[in-house]
């Protein structure tokens, strides 16, 4: 499975089977977010088989179902820790994606369970996105009208094209889609609206436009 394939069928579950992830999907995860950690300065980590951050009936809204795995996303205070988050976090669940698994962004309907995962000093918890085998694959989100989203025509290269295509696939927090991409020759810019989450998003968005346009093809204003 290609990138761009994993981003055209990966859709946002909240309930998972009761299924244990083998042990060689989780040994290539954790090798995965290691990496990213150390490149980054991130400190992401997966939580395995802890069922109680998304116990039912903590929330009225936002209902998970047999979550017991989850990726924690955190790092130390920062004008960029959101945004950083969103990129690396959704790197990671698109390889999930790869090796047969499933996943949710979560912002709010979790709870912090003491023990579980560590934070240094000055680092701060962003969100966690839940992981598993999935009861179903999910479905695709509704998009706003194209226009809204990115200053695309007809005549625009291939390469901005295919990477508007792939961040209109970007999940954003309650499918808000507060962003707008544009781009001048060879300069693209992403600009992010108000709104919770709105800079985890435009992290998001990045990765699925560099993943379809492919990074040799343009550079970031």
């Amino acid at each position: 499975m290609t990138i761009q394939e994993a981003i055209r069928e990966r859709h946002s579950v909240r309930r998972y089977q009761e299924k244990m992830i083998p042990s060689e999907v989780r040994a290539a995860l954790e090798n995965s977010v290691e990496e990213v950690n150390r490149e980054t300065g991130l400190h992401l980590q997966l939580i395995w088989e802890e069922p109680k951050a998304f116990k039912p009936g903590v929330f009225g809204y936002g209902f998970f179902h047999g979550v017991r795995n989850y990726l924690v996303l955190a790092g130390k205070e920062s004008e960029d820790l959101e945004e950083k988050c969103g990129y690396y976090g959704e790197k990671i669940l698109l390889e999930a994606q790869m090796l047969g698994l499933n996943s949710c962004w979560v912002g709010l309907t979790y709870r912090k369970i003491p023990g579980t995962y560590t934070l240094d000093e000055g680092e701060r918890l962003v969100l966690v996105a839940a992981l598993g085998y999935g009861q179903t694959a999910g479905s695709p989100h509704r998009n706003k009208p194209l226009l809204q989203l990115a200053d695309l025509k007809e005549n625009d290269p291939a390469w901005y094209q295919d990477g508007v295509r792939m961040a209109l696939l970007a999940p954003t927090a309650v499918n808000q889609q507060k962003f707008h991409i544009e781009h001048k020759g060879d300069e693209v810019t992403i600009t992010a609206g108000n709104g919770p989450f709105s800079k985890v998003d435009l992290g998001i968005v990045r990765y699925h436009f560099e993943a379809g346009a492919g990074k040799g093809s343009f550079h970031w204003k």
